[in-house]
C-alpha cells in the first residue's frame, strides 16, 4: 500500500550506507570515555587505545518495547574511564526539546541506574548520566527506564492540534489504523482524558509490537442530523508500523473532546459508493463525508500528484441503480506550496444500461472554483454508476477534497 517506485530511487543506497553506520550512532569514545547513545541488543569492540585497550560492551535488551536496558562491560585490563549513558528526553519528562510538544502530566516515577546491582544517582550533563570508576570485566549496568503511556499535547500555536491529544510509549508515538477498530474508522473517535489506557505486547502482529488499547467514544450523525455517542474499544499501534495492511483511516492526534471531533457522517448514495480512481493515491477521502475547510485543507483529501496536464478519472459504483439528478465537487488545490491547482475543466458521466459511459444531459456549468462546494444539476437518470472526468491545467496536477452526489 506504499507509493509505486520513483524516477529518483535514493531509498536503497541510503539503506547500504545506513546500515553499517549504525555503530556510530549507538556509540561514541574518546580517549577515556565511552558514550552509550541508543540502546538496543549487540556486543560492540570499543578500542580505547593505551586507556583500557578493547573494550568489550554488550546489551541485552528488549527496547523500545521494554526499558530495561543490561550493559556489560568487559575491558582488555582493569581501566578508569567515564561511560556516559543518556538518558532519552521522554524519560526526562520531555518529548522533544523546546515548547513544540509537552507531556499532559509528569511522569510518576524515574529512571533508575544502577552498577553492578547497586543505584547510583543520577546527575544529568546533558542528558547524560555520567559514571567514572576503574572498570573490570564482568562489571554491569542496569537502566530501567518506566514506559507508562502519556499523553502529548502541542503547543497552542498548532491549530491543527488545539483539542487533541497523541499517545505515546517510551520513544515509541501511536497511531489508530482502520484494520484494528470498529466499523474501520477511527477518524470519529473521541478519547477522554480520563480513559485509562494500557500496553500489551503482541507477538504476531506487525512483526512484534506493542499495541495500546484504551475505551473511546465514537461519534455520528444520524438521519435527523443530530449526533449520537457509542462506547467502544480502540486499539493503537505504533505510528512507524501503519498502512502495511490495506487502505484506510488512520489518526495520530485523537481528539479529547466534543469540540475538535469529527462525527461519521450519516450515510449517502456517495458515501456508501465504491470509489476507484485512475490515480494511484487512496480515493477514499474523496467520499468520506468530511466537509474540507478550504480547498488547501490537508487534513482529508485526494490529488493525483504528480501526474500533470492529464485528463484523469474517478467513479463511483453503486450497489443498485439510484436515480441522480445533482453532485457537488469541492476542489484541492494548494497554491503556494505545491503543485495542484482547481482543473482546466470537467465532466460528469453515468453508466447507461449497456454498461458504456456517456455524458449526462442538461447539465448546468461545471464550476472551477475554490473554498466551496462547486454543483451542478443535470437530467434526472438512473443509474450503477458515476464518472467524473478532470482535465488538469497545463503543467499542474489536480486534486479533490470531496464528491456529493444527489
Amino acid at each position: 500500500q506504499r507509493s509505486p517506485w520513483f524516477g529518483v530511487a535514493c531509498c536503497p543506497s541510503n539503506i547500504t550506507r545506513f546500515m553499517p553506520s549504525i555503530p556510530g550512532y549507538v556509540y561514541a569514545k574518546t580517549s577515556d570515555a565511552i558514550w552509550v547513545n541508543l540502546f538496543m541488543s549487540n556486543e560492540a569492540k570499543i578500542d580505547m587505545g593505551a586507556t583500557a585497550g578493547i573494550v568489550r560492551v554488550t546489551q541485552d535488551t528488549r527496547y523500545p518495547w521494554d526499558g530495561a536496558v543490561k550493559m556489560t562491560v568487559e575491558p582488555e585490563h582493569p581501566a578508569k574511564l567515564t561511560i556516559h549513558v543518556r538518558i532519552p528526553g521522554w524519560a526526562r519528562n520531555e518529548p522533544v526539546p523546546g515548547d513544540l510538544y509537552h507531556f499532559a502530566n509528569r511522569a510518576r516515577t524515574n529512571p533508575v541506574l544502577k552498577v553492578n546491582g547497586k543505584p547510583v544517582a543520577i546527575a544529568l550533563e546533558k542528558g547524560y548520566a555520567n559514571i567514572t570508576r576503574e572498570w573490570k570485566t564482568g562489571d554491569t549496568i542496569d537502566l530501567d527506564l518506566p514506559m507508562p503511556v502519556r499523553r502529548v499535547l502541542a503547543n497552542g500555536e498548532v491549530a491543527a492540534d488545539r483539542g487533541r491529544v497523541a499517545l505515546e510509549r517510551g520513544p515509541i508515538v501511536y497511531a489508530a489504523e482502520w484494520v484494528d477498530n470498529p466499523k474501520e474508522k477511527v477518524r470519529n473517535v473521541m478519547l477522554p482524558d480520563s480513559a485509562a489506557v494500557t500496553a500489551e505486547f503482541k507477538p504476531d502482529l506487525l512483526k512484534g509490537v506493542t499495541v495500546l488499547k484504551t475505551h473511546a467514544v465514537a461519534l455520528s450523525y444520524d438521519a435527523q442530523g443530530k449526533i449520537v455517542k457509542t462506547k467502544e474499544d480502540l486499539v493503537a499501534i505504533p505510528y512507524y508500523a501503519w498502512a502495511n495492511r490495506g487502505r484506510g483511516q488512520m489518526i495520530v492526534w485523537l481528539p479529547n473532546s466534543e469540540a475538535s471531533a469529527k462525527p461519521a457522517p450519516y450515510p449517502t448514495i456517495a458515501t456508501m459508493a465504491k470509489v476507484t480512481t485512475s490515480g494511484r493515491k487512496s480515493p477514499e477521502p474523496i467520499h468520506d463525508g468530511e466537509a474540507p475547510e478550504t480547498s488547501d485543507d490537508h487534513s482529508s483529501y485526494f490529488d493525483w500528484w504528480p501526474t500533470k496536464g492529464s485528463t484523469e478519472w474517478v467513479e463511483y459504483a453503486f450497489d443498485k441503480p439510484a436515480a441522480v439528478s445533482e453532485c457537488e465537487l469541492y476542489w484541492f488545490d494548494d497554491t503556494g506550496h505545491g503543485e495542484v491547482r482547481v482543473p482546466q475543466n470537467w465532466r460528469i458521466l453515468y453508466k447507461d444500461a449497456a454498461g458504456q459511459w456517456v455524458p449526462v444531459n442538461g447539465s448546468s456549468a461545471y464550476g472551477v472554483d475554490k473554498d466551496k462546494f462547486n454543483r451542478v444539476t443535470f437530467q434526472s437518470i438512473s443509474t450503477s454508476g458515476l464518472r467524473l472526468e478532470v482535465t488538469m491545467q497545463p503543467k499542474f496536477s489536480a486534486g479533490l477534497q470531496e464528491w456529493k452526489v444527489k
